[in-house]
């Protein structure tokens, strides 16, 4: 009979770890082995002695905390391919959050886990897309985990930004929104929503989606959101910016900026609120309510232990479907990302 999860995934100080294999996951300190999901930095931390990740995410590693500290051994795992680590068998699966983000299946003496990492089910023109398999347990997160948070399409958020332009046509619209997946994101869906001119990104956007670009993410003419050359930025520019950017001085030296913000949590108006934001738009790079739900049908599982979010009202739900639910409180799991 195949062993019970429990008996070889356990949680520890420095996150989840995998007793058989010797590795831990999105660990949020210094371990000897790590697999990392995706590059946020809530899960992809550095100083680790050896790292296995995607290409695509060992890069971003190395963008954001430079070679020495992504990693002393990297070791890159394109999705798909499956390597035996300690007597476990381990293959990663997209998981549609950002660029290389994965699911780490684990095959050990007939038992089959898969942590999930961070994701999304809605289509990403810049990412994999998630795939869902069966499995004996699923490791899921619950950011959105509240019935409340029904995302809407994105194509619905991008025609209301498309109204505000044509509304305001001499504004400048700043949107804010994260460096890794959120940017990229929203400038490939304004790409499908007609705008063919230059897109001007503040300076820390840059390094980014230039890694993008260098990964095979095309994402068309981008140029540098620099006040001192006014002339690039005459009325009715669109500016990306970082979400601390949209409201500091450096947005109101922009032309009339509109003060706008990508994210799941723009559907708690409060939130838009406090954060002078004229234009929320709901666009989210987790699982929604439904998606979550959803997922758990999917991949079968009888058992579904929960990372960080709303825990209680997941576990609740999964409980109603027959789903035994399990919330593992680890600590240094944020919101960054979304």
């Amino acid at each position: 009979m195949a062993p019970h999860p429990e008996s070889w995934l356990r949680v520890t100080e420095a996150g989840l770890f995998c007793e058989p294999g010797g590795f831990f996951i999105d660990p949020h300190r210094v371990v000897p082995r790590a697999v990392i999901t995706h590059g946020h930095s809530d899960h992809a931390r550095p100083g680790h002695q050896a790292v296995l990740a995607t290409p695509e995410t060992l890069a971003i590693m190395r963008l954001r905390m430079g070679p020495e500290r992504a990693g002393l051994s990297q070791q890159p795992l394109p999705y798909h391919e499956a390597l035996e680590i300690g007597g476990v068998r381990v293959t990663l699966l997209p998981a549609g959050h950002v660029l290389g983000s994965a699911q780490v299946m684990m095959e050990w003496q007939g038992c089959r886990a898969i942590v999930s990492g961070d994701y999304k089910r809605t289509p990403d023109p810049t990412c994999a897309p998630f795939e869902p398999w069966p499995c004996d347990l699923f490791v899921t997160e619950a950011t959105f985990a509240l019935p409340v948070f029904t995302h809407p399409k994105p194509e619905h958020e991008m025609a209301r930004l498309m109204r505000s332009v044509a509304m305001f046509p001499e504004r400048t619209h700043v949107i804010g929104c994260y460096s890794l997946g959120k940017a990229q994101r929203l400038i490939a869906l304004l790409r499908r929503a007609g705008w063919d001119r230059p897109i001007h990104l503040h300076g820390a956007l840059m390094p980014m989606c230039a890694l993008y670009e260098e990964l095979g993410v095309r994402l068309g003419p981008l140029e540098p959101a620099t006040v001192k050359d006014r002339a690039a930025l005459a009325a009715g520019a669109m500016v990306l910016a970082p979400p601390s950017a949209i409201a500091d001085r450096w947005a109101r030296r922009l032309h009339d900026p509109i003060p706008c913000m990508a994210s799941g949590w723009m559907r708690i108006r409060a939130r838009a609120r406090q954060g002078g934001v004229e234009l929320p738009l709901i666009i989210s790079d987790h699982a929604d309510w439904p998606e979550l739900l959803q997922t758990a049908r999917d991949v079968q599982a009888p058992e579904i232990w929960i990372t960080h979010g709303r825990e209680d009202a997941l576990g609740h739900a999964l409980g109603a479907m027959g789903i035994r639910a399990r919330a593992l409180h680890l600590v240094g799991l944020e919101e960054e990302g979304d």
